[in-house]
């Protein structure tokens, strides 16, 4: 195999130049999020000039990664939460002075956006959870006062539904048998609309309201598998189907931003397909195929919908944005959102449809090191060490494109395989309900399932596999260390929980109204049958299977998998003599935010992989400079680690 120039894990875990554009509601601004100071913070330029940018938030700590404009187009909005606690406050700025305002400064709350309309420019709907901290009541808020009215004061519903009048239009209440979508009265009542079956649940939901208020938009899967693009009149619940697809669930829904209708849908299987539906947008669609080179996405447009913010994904390099015109039909290349990723040797992103053991079909992409497949069969010349990479959720999906861990272990020498395995999303509603009570069942052996086809094509080395991966990713390799112990060589386990009772017992308490969803999927810590199935598992009850050494990555304050989820097992490993190193992070929640920290992090997953696996690394060098890393336990298991600590220490 030829030397291939390490990729630093700067360019790869390092922040953006410029990411996540979006543009005003009157065409005339673009914003993005871009570092200031080395901390990411939303700015602003001229449509018609976007290298004349200049910062408009001063976050000197964790940085912005989510945010919108208004509808009065001098007001942005963002949220910001402290430390990783998803504590979320929404913040507005006016671009024309550059005034911020906490718009909900409250102690210990939440805060969401539920609708922002062209009808009332200066006035949003948000729901805040400052009462009842399990319930988000609903107020209109004056954007320049900050004046909040409450609207509803909310014990029933996980969320709502409203129109351009802001008009409630659904309440969702989360049941055991699944969502009952309830309507509002004149009088304050309300009224039983419809209830979404269990098995529907998850492929189940209103993409808008028309601009009349007489039709709802559904993604739905009502007597069939995959989910469609449905228009339901409201008066009688006629519905039409407007987009379908034999294989995949409806995914993005390009809607006309005034009129509030559906203009084309898209589709992903293996690559993302879309599918017109308004001909006025015909044309412009086959313009944007004319320039962009791999999957596209419509990421924003103006309240006219003259401009649209085009995205163009690539597996081997930077997302590309552009700027399109529908009235010109003419587009202008906005940026990267890394540049240096240019010039870098990236890896191209293969995609296989493999079978289960039981006979579901499983979508998995994979990345080879570069010069490994000399003839280009997409098969490595000899197997190489592996990384399986579970993804989050489990009610997620990996995609086609740019993956920058794909990039960095295919660069040290691995494989990479990223899997859908039961449960993830997209692929119908059978697909998602299969991995129903199977969190410690049939969705880690669909994991190893994957493991074993990658050995038996010739591409894993079956004596150097890793599993790795963060949320229930970080569950699936506590997971496959305990129940598919003799499969992995070491694991790498980012936030995931140990125990599903403590997990289930410890969610937040705005997590509280879809806990009846989470006992049908996971278990009912209620019943007799649920706890033993809880127990059975949780890979803290096997902790004496595993064999290999495991890396656990904490955040302190994270709201979703307590770090008591990577004490307790860290401590039983530690007792047991069982190789562990555990790294936490003082000043983050669910998953590493600031980008010091991811950089620390990996720096640690690289030499702990090396060590296990064989593949190359880049020394841990500065990667500690301004990161919180504290090491718990294990730290002279991983080459360099103890130096590097001592050196972050001196400085």
């Amino acid at each position: 195999m030829a030397e291939i120039p390490i990729i630093p894990r700067k360019v790869l875990f390092g922040n953006p130049d410029k990411a996540s554009p979006s543009i005003s509601s009157d065409g005339k601004h673009i914003a993005f999020l871009a570092p200031k100071d080395g901390v990411l913070n939303v700015w602003i330029a001229p449509t018609e000039n976007p290298d004349n940018a200049k910062p408009i938030t001063s976050d000197t700590k964790r940085g912005i990664r989510f945010y919108e404009w208004a509808r009065a187009e001098q007001y942005l909005f963002y949220i910001q939460d402290k430390d990783g606690d998803e504590n979320w406050h929404l913040f507005v700025v006016n671009i024309q002075n550059g005034k911020i305002h906490d718009l909900t400064p409250f102690e210990n709350i939440q805060a969401r956006i539920l609708k922002s309309s062209p009808e009332f420019p200066k006035n949003i709907i948000v729901a805040i959870n400052r009462r009842d901290p399990q319930w988000h009541d609903v107020y209109n808020l004056n954007i320049e006062t900050g004046k909040l009215e409450l609207v509803l004061e909310n014990e029933t519903f996980a969320d709502f539904e409203l129109d351009d009048d802001y008009n409630i239009v659904f309440g969702y209440q989360l049941v055991p048998e699944g969502i009952k979508i309830m309507k509002p009265l004149n009088d304050g009542q309300w009224e039983h609309w419809e209830t979404i079956s269990e098995e529907d649940q998850l492929t189940t939901d209103c993409v808008t309201i028309s601009k009349d208020g007489k039709y709802a938009y559904l993604r739905g899967s009502r007597n069939r598998d995959t989910s469609t693009l449905v228009k339901c009149k409201l008066s009688d619940k006629s519905r039409t189907i407007l987009a379908e697809h034999p294989r995949a669930d409806i995914d993005d829904v390009l809607i006309h931003p005034i009129e509030k209708y559906p203009l084309a849908a898209s589709f992903t299987y293996a690559r993302k397909e879309w599918k017109i539906l308004d001909e006025n947008v015909n044309d412009d669609f086959e313009k944007i195929k004319t320039f962009i080179k791999g999957d596209f996405n419509i990421e924003s447009q103006s309240l006219d919908n003259r401009y649209w913010v085009i995205s163009d994904t690539v597996d081997d390099g930077p997302i590309n944005y552009y700027i399109y015109d529908r009235e010109t039909k003419s587009s202008t290349f906005l940026f990267a959102n890394k540049d240096v990723l240019k010039n870098q040797p990236l890896a191209k992103m293969y995609s296989k449809t493999i079978k289960s053991h039981d006979g579901l079909d499983l979508v998995i992409y994979y990345t080879l090191p570069l010069s490994s497949d000399s003839d280009g069969k997409e098969i490595p010349d000899k197997p190489v060490p592996t990384v399986l990479l579970p993804h989050g959720g489990p009610w997620g999906r990996d995609f086609w494109g740019y993956d920058p861990l794909h990039q960095w272990l295919a660069n040290r020498g691995y494989a990479v395989i990223s899997v859908n395995f039961r449960s993830s999303t997209g692929f119908g509603k059978s697909f998602i309900n299969a991995g129903d009570r199977e969190w410690g069942g049939k969705i880690i052996q669909d994991q190893a399932d994957t493991v074993k086809w990658a050995i038996d094509k010739g591409i894993a080395d079956p004596d150097k596999v890793a599993i790795m991966g963060g949320s229930f990713g970080g569950y699936s390799t506590l997971a496959g260390l305990t129940f598919f112990p003799e499969l992995y060589t070491c694991g790498v386990d980012i936030v995931g929980p140990s125990n599903l009772e403590t997990f289930l017992d410890t969610i937040p308490a705005y997590w509280k109204p879809m806990f009846e969803m989470l006992t049908n999927r996971v278990g009912d810590p209620r019943t007799k049958e649920g706890k033993e199935l809880l127990k059975k598992h949780s890979p803290l009850n096997y902790v004496d299977n595993i064999k290999a050494p495991l890396l656990i990555g904490q955040g302190a304050n994270d709201p979703r998998v307590k770090k008591a989820e990577s004490d307790q097992i860290a401590e039983v490993m530690k007792e047991k003599n069982i190789p562990v190193t555990y790294v936490l992070y003082p000043d983050e929640g669910h998953g590493f935010a600031r980008p010091e920290n991811r950089l620390s992090f990996f720096a640690v997953a690289e030499a702990f992989l090396a060590k296990f696996l064989g593949g190359s690394y880049e020394p841990i060098g500065e990667d500690f400079k301004k990161s919180s890393i504290q090491i718990l336990s294990g730290k002279e298991k991983i080459p360099g680690l103890k130096k590097a600590l001592d050196n972050k220490e001196k400085n």
